[in-house]
């Protein structure tokens, strides 16, 4: 009975092709991420260090062991700058193996491993629903695949199970979009959120601004649409064929403008890659090259079912349906949370985006001096790789890479110092002129010594009209902190209390 049912996996031979290939390449941007920003981040002396986090984790829970268990990680048998440089290189050349075209289940194992490694490790800088969503998706991938046969179309057939896993991912990432929206900010019920997303979203890109100034009844329609898109369109990714196929093309398509509209990282591209599983191959033939149809078709002539294979994803198909029981009921809960995990390796999540949409854009901007003293003292900006700074600057292009910096800086905007404290840290080492810190950021007003002084000023953002010379007007609010030296004994208090002076 079921290799009759398995059988029908035959159909989606390209379907698994493009699934890992999409999903080699947001490998390899995770990766590149970690390899170019993990160091100065979480490094040994980076703003906020893993190895005292998870000395941290150890303390609280009372051994290494059970840190292992709430927190599993590769890091918790060593961690250095050398070994989190080393270690994100190879997760990314594995990943360009992976979108060449060879994966089998060893290798999507060890880059999920791997990339739950950092993401464990990595504390607020990814503490992002794209992290656990690209664990769950890689984690569905290894199944995807045959044990050794890396080739791009085995002898092994695409298990139809594993195919309906991800189109339950996708699910759950849609409806828990939708409903976090409804059950958040009034502006998504009255239909006007849009009316100021495009400027306040945490990177926007050049065609925001062009959005934004798009007329009221435009962002009607597009709030109404994106309703449709993430609470109906769904549902019939569990349809019959036809019914999925424009349910795929919808969601995709939505995602195609997502990544149109703004630097969101990689999340839009990771979210594609369930989608493409309310894809077959009667459908992708027509929009794939003819050898690679071809490639397809014999695999599948060639092809047997297997046993071990079918049921490891019945075993599979259980394992997800028990704990898809917590993420569920927090979706039909009123009280719903957003981009949450239940279990440590994070297999089933819950999802969510935008539950509430700034109305306002305030951002801080970090100046420094070599003034010995503050009264007329000149001043000079810090420029960030993305975010709004410097008003005459035409915002970039960025993503699916991530300046990770940029983001924690956009939410610390909406907050006190206190409540983001690496930013003292952050402040320490600018004023030492600190290399890896200076990496992730566009500029040194200080090239030749550090500065005296540093402060960060908080403005208020709006984007200037199309066809202005400037992007950005801005007005200034007050002073976020206030001017640091490295001789100021409360900064240094603050600082040692952080156990981040040496």
């Amino acid at each position: 009975m079921f290799d009759k049912l398995f059988a029908r996996g035959n159909s989606y031979w390209l379907t698994r092709f493009v699934i890992l290939r999409l999903l080699g390449f947001v490998y390899a941007v995770a990766f590149l991420v970690a390899a170019n920003q993990l160091v100065p981040l979480i490094g040994e002396h980076g703003l906020t260090p893993a190895n005292h986090f998870l000395n941290g984790i150890q303390t609280e829970l009372g051994s290494r062991a059970a840190g292992v268990i709430h927190l599993p990680t590769l890091f918790w048998f060593g961690i250095s700058d050398n070994a989190l440089s080393i270690f994100a290189w190879i997760g990314f050349g594995l990943s360009l193996v992976v979108l060449g075209g060879y994966a089998n289940a060893i290798m999507m194992s060890i880059l999920w491993a791997m990339y739950m490694s950092i993401v464990h490790v990595g504390q607020i800088w990814y503490g992002y629903g794209w992290e656990t969503q690209l664990l769950e998706t890689g984690f569905l991938s290894i199944f995807l695949c045959p044990l050794l046969d890396g080739r791009p179309f085995p002898k092994c057939r695409p298990p139809l199970l594993v195919i309906w896993l991800f189109r339950w991912l996708g699910f759950r990432i849609m409806i828990g979009a939708g409903l976090i929206k409804l059950r958040g900010d009034p502006c998504w019920r009255d239909l006007t959120c849009l009316y100021y997303h495009y400027e306040t979203q945490p990177i926007p890109n050049p065609i925001s601004r062009y959005l934004h100034f798009a007329p009221h009844w435009f962002h009607k329609v597009e709030t109404a649409w994106n309703h449709f898109i993430e609470l109906v369109v769904p549902w019939f990714s569990f349809g019959p064929r036809h019914a999925r196929h424009v349910a795929g093309v919808l969601l995709v398509t939505f995602q195609v403008f997502l990544i149109i509209s703004g630097n969101l990282s990689f999340l839009n591209y990771v979210t594609i890659i369930p989608f493409l599983a309310c894809f077959d191959d009667t459908f992708l033939r027509h929009v794939l090259p003819s050898w690679l149809v071809r490639r397809s078709e014999r695999a599948a002539r060639e092809s047997e079912p297997s046993r071990i294979n079918n049921r490891i994803a019945i075993a599979l198909s259980i394992l997800v349906a028990f704990l898809s029981i917590a993420p569920v009921t927090n979706l039909i809960s009123a009280r719903q949370l957003m981009n949450s995990s239940f279990d440590p390796f994070d297999i089933v999540n819950t999802y969510g985006a935008f539950g509430s949409v700034g109305k306002e854009r305030d951002e801080i901007v970090f100046e420094g001096t070599d003034s010995l003293f503050i009264s007329g003292a000149q001043w000079k900006e810090y420029e960030f790789t993305a975010k709004p700074g410097d008003p005459n600057r035409r915002p970039p292009f960025v993503a699916p890479y991530q300046p990770r910096i940029d983001w924690q800086i956009w939410f610390a905007a909406m907050a006190s110092p206190g409540e983001y404290p690496w930013t003292f840290n952050f402040v320490w080492k600018l004023l030492h002129n600190d290399i890896g810190t200076l990496s992730l950021i566009a500029n040194n007003p200080f090239p030749s010594k550090p500065p005296h002084y540093i402060r960060a000023r908080l403005y208020r953002y709006q984007f200037a009209p199309p066809g202005e010379k400037a992007w950005w007007k801005r007005d200034l609010i007050g002073e976020w902190l206030p001017p640091l030296s490295v001789d100021d004994p409360d900064f240094r208090h603050i600082l040692n209390a952080m156990g981040w002076l040496e």
